[in-house]
């Protein structure tokens, strides 16, 4: 288990945190005791092998998954203490996650993909008192502009490459204004070279909008890319490094 670091902006923090499957002999431990606490604006690799616990621990981060034990916290509000609707829209308007598959709307052009969770956006902006931190863009041609597409707004996701369609997921993640960028091996069905400029977006965009973001990556060159990495090994944090 490693200590945390106590820090005045702590974004989000795991403490002690467990996620085991079923039951008995059947269970299956998929975190074992994580502490592990994220600064605003940081950014941090989540890196180790398939099945290490990478993905549940962003699920975990991201409040899709609740904790077996432990407690995981959002500026020192436990989550465990929001209740459905609450949690609902930290996560629509706090956090935004980029997947390895870009999950777009298959029917719908690159705009209308954006133009759908900035609706879904603003109606949690709506319940929600707290406005978001910095300025950011509230357009969906401006956000797929901000990620080199504008002459794609009305192209559907069959007609992108796959560098392409995975900047509209990006375009669509920021849609939510997010405090919190969680990537779960953003470029795995991309090649080397597609790879490296979606990776350079990501963290272009990192220090213009000023979000903590978190990449899930099993490659030790792209963990190499961030200022803090977590390795991960059966569940458990193996080394926390930091430059």
């Amino acid at each position: 288990m490693s200590a945390i670091t106590e820090t005045a902006t702590a974004l989000a923090s795991c403490r002690d945190v467990s996620v085991v499957h079923g039951r008995g002999d059947a269970s299956v431990t998929a975190l074992d005791g994580i502490d592990l606490e994220l600064s605003a604006g940081e950014t941090l690799a989540l890196w180790g092998r398939s099945g290490s616990g990478k993905t549940t621990l962003l699920h975990v981060l991201g409040g899709l998954v609740t904790p077996s034990s432990g407690e995981v916290s959002w500026r020192d509000e436990p989550l465990s203490n929001l209740d459905t609707a609450a949690r609902t829209t930290l996560r629509a308007r706090g956090i935004a996650y980029i997947f390895q598959g870009t999950n777009l709307l298959p029917y719908f052009t690159a705009y209308e993909n954006v133009a759908f969770a900035l609706r879904a956006s603003d109606r949690r902006s709506r319940e929600d008192v707290t406005e978001p931190t910095g300025e950011q863009v509230q357009r969906p041609d401006d956000l797929l502009e901000l990620v080199g597409l504008g002459n794609k707004l009305d192209s559907l996701p069959s007609e992108l490459s796959g560098g392409e369609a995975q900047r509209v997921a990006i375009a669509r993640a920021l849609a939510q204004r997010p405090e919190l960028m969680l990537c779960d091996e953003p470029t795995g069905h991309l090649d080397s070279d597609t790879s490296r400029r979606v990776l350079d977006l990501i963290d272009a965009l990192h220090e213009e909008l000023s979000f903590a973001l978190v990449v899930a990556t099993h490659d030790a060159d792209v963990a190499a890319r961030y200022g803090r990495v977590v390795e991960l090994s059966d569940g458990r944090i193996a080394a926390d490094v930091r430059p």
